[in-house]
């Protein structure tokens, strides 16, 4: 079984895991980086990297693209037009703000998602989702770290 499609069984796995800000627990609760937290510690048996505490609002007051900064470190960056089944697609809101929402491709127009009011959930990429990619990465077949530590 390839990676990508371990990582889209996995997200599917977490389907109605509540929404909880900053969480990463499978059923308990988690966010969309505890989400991606979660498949990558099923597909690595590790968390990628320490994460800090942060704010709702992280992304209007930090500097940076912090996410966007994270997965070069941890994944394979590709083309925005080359998404396929298994990528992690990082979202902006609006230009000049950090991208700030992660999902996890499950077919050409679905991904999974932890969205904030809802529990982790499947929806269909439709336009006003497409238009809003910043980035998006392939996980490796080894998990890797670019930054040395």
């Amino acid at each position: 079984m390839t990676i990508a499609v371990r990582a889209v069984a996995e997200a599917r796995r977490w389907i109605g895991t509540p929404y909880r800000h900053g969480g990463s627990s499978f059923q308990i609760g988690c966010d969309c980086l505890g989400l991606v937290r979660g498949v990558w510690r099923a597909l690595y048996d590790r968390e990628p990297e320490a994460v800090p505490a942060y704010s709702g609002d992280w992304a209007e007051t930090g500097k940076g693209d912090p996410l966007i900064d994270a997965a070069c470190r941890h994944m394979l960056a590709k083309d925005i037009a080359a998404i396929t089944t298994g990528d992690l697609i990082i979202f902006r809101w609006r230009d000049g703000m950090a991208a700030k929402h992660l999902g996890i491709v499950t077919t050409p127009h679905h991904f999974v998602h932890a969205y904030e009011g809802h529990a982790v959930l499947e929806s269909a990429l439709v336009p006003q989702w497409r238009r809003r990619i910043a980035a998006v990465f392939a996980f490796p077949d080894h998990p890797m770290n670019r930054s040395g530590v």
